[in-house]
């Protein structure tokens, strides 16, 4: 009896086997908070390069629920020094770069992942994730779809259901989108740190002004601001040190 069910393809892709370990390491224990910059600009290129890199920081569903704000305009980038209280690593910085966790383009971005499907055709199973996972960060006019989903969730449970984790309140979607957007700023240092520049991630600044200079909406969150450059000689102001890593690492 012929099969005349045609194969799945599925797709693959090779990992590098080049990879310098040696040279990633440098990268990541050369990466300092450094606190005074030269004046030296980062070239155009380098900095669009870095945050190209950001950008493909993993993130939950392909929502990409960020903004990077460049700030260049000389008038916002005074007030985003005033905001970050005037510190060494916002006077002297050749960049600030506010990085905004988004909620207002959810739904916008789960269409995107259809329309830009890097397939020609969209399997059926995708199409329906894209159609509901928004609703895993949504909460609802007066969070009434969280409550719906810890009663539902909590019922699942009592029947040995695994469910995941989803947004029961609008702090758990706040939460949601910083963890995401706090790994595209750990690959923004890094490729800075790579292309021989340096950071300093403030979380030190007033939010209301930050919002004010940037005119950012209510479903957008501003979690750090990162001065950027090139460090000055006296930037460093403390050896790094680290606990001892029986503290923070568990085998179990």
């Amino acid at each position: 009896m012929s099969n005349d069910t045609p194969e799945k393809k599925r797709y693959y892709e090779a990992a590098p086997k080049d990879i310098d370990v040696e040279n990633f390491r440098k990268v990541v224990e050369s990466r300092r908070s450094v606190r005074k910059f030269t004046d030296k600009a980062i070239p155009a290129d380098v900095l669009d390069a870095c945050l190209d890199l950001a950008l493909l920081a993993p993130n939950s569903s392909n929502l990409q629920p960020w903004t990077f704000y460049v700030v260049q305009n000389p008038a916002k980038k005074k007030q985003l020094v005033k905001a970050c209280m005037s510190q060494w690593s916002a006077r002297t910085a050749s960049e600030l770069i506010v990085c905004v966790a988004r909620l207002d383009r959810i739904d916008e971005m789960a269409k995107r992942n259809i329309q830009e499907f890097p397939f020609p055709e969209v399997p059926p199973l995708v199409k329906k994730y894209y159609k509901f996972i928004p609703y895993n960060y949504k909460t609802g006019y007066f969070n009434a779809l969280g409550n719906f989903k810890k009663v539902a969730f909590k019922v699942a449970r009592t029947l040995d259901k695994q469910m995941p984790v989803t947004a029961f309140n609008p702090a758990d979607s706040i939460l949601w989108a910083t963890k995401t957007t706090a790994l595209a700023c750990e690959n923004l240092v890094l490729a800075l740190r790579a292309y021989g520049f340096d950071s300093c991630m403030m979380e030190g600044f007033d939010e209301p002004l930050v919002r004010k200079t940037l005119n950012l909406g209510d479903q957008e969150y501003p979690i750090m601001v990162i001065g950027a450059g090139e460090r000055a000689e006296d930037g460093v102001f403390f050896p790094q040190y680290r606990f001892d890593r029986s503290l923070f690492i568990q085998k179990v």
